[in-house]
C-alpha cells in the first residue's frame, strides 16, 4: 500500500516535470539569458574602470604608464546601480525593477558615455591631426583605449536596453493573458 502511493507520488511529480512551459516562458528564459551575459560583461568593464581609478590616485603606477582618470569615468561608476537592478527583477519577473534598470541605464551608463565621448574629442582630434598623445596607459594613447571602452560599453547598453525592452513585453504579455484568465 505504501509503495503504491509513493509510486503514484513519483508518477505525479514526472508529469508536473514534464509537463509543457508556456509559450511566454522560452523567451522571458533566453532573454534573461542574453542580458546577464551583457551585465557581466558591463562589469568586467566596470571592473577595469575602477582599476584605473584606484591605481591613478593611489599612485600604485606612475602617470606615464596609467593615467588619471577623465571626469566622465567617474559619473560612470555609478552605472553599476542599474545593472544590479536588472539582475534584482529577474528571479521574480519583477516588472518596475526593470523599469527602473532601464531608465537608470540611460541616466548612469549612457548619459556618461556620451558625455566621454564629447570630452575626450579634442584630445582625439589632436592625436589624429598631430600624432600627439599625452596621456597614456601602458604605453597606448589614453585616449584611444579610452575610445574603445566607450564604444564597447555603448554596444553594452544598447544590446541590454533592446534586450530589456523585449524582456519588459514579454513580461507584460504574460501578465495580461493571466488576468485574462
Amino acid at each position: 500500500m505504501h509503495s503504491e502511493r509513493a509510486a503514484a507520488a513519483i508518477d505525479k511529480a514526472e508529469v508536473r516535470a514534464e509537463r509543457p512551459v508556456g509559450r511566454w516562458a522560452a523567451p522571458s528564459v533566453a532573454l534573461k539569458s542574453e542580458i546577464k551575459k551583457l551585465i557581466y560583461t558591463h562589469v568586467g568593464i566596470w571592473l577595469l574602470l575602477l582599476a584605473q581609478m584606484c591605481v591613478g590616485h593611489l599612485k600604485l603606477l606612475p602617470h606615464d604608464q596609467v593615467a588619471m582618470p577623465y571626469q566622465w569615468e567617474y559619473p560612470y561608476l555609478l552605472s553599476i546601480l542599474p545593472s544590479l537592478l536588472g539582475l534584482l527583477s529577474f528571479p521574480r519577473n519583477n516588472i518596475s525593477y526593470l523599469v527602473l534598470s532601464m531608465i537608470s541605464t540611460g541616466l548612469f551608463s549612457v548619459a556618461p558615455l556620451i558625455y566621454g565621448a564629447m570630452e575626450m574629442f579634442p584630445m582625439a582630434q589632436q592625436l589624429y591631426r598631430h600624432g600627439k598623445a599625452y596621456r597614456f596607459i601602458f604605453g597606448f594613447s589614453a585616449v584611444s583605449v579610452m575610445y574603445l571602452v566607450v564604444v564597447v560599453a555603448a554596444q553594452v547598453h544598447g544590446w541590454q536596453l533592446y534586450y530589456s525592452k523585449k524582456l519588459l513585453d514579454s513580461w507584460f504579455t504574460s501578465t495580461q493573458e493571466k488576468k485574462k484568465k
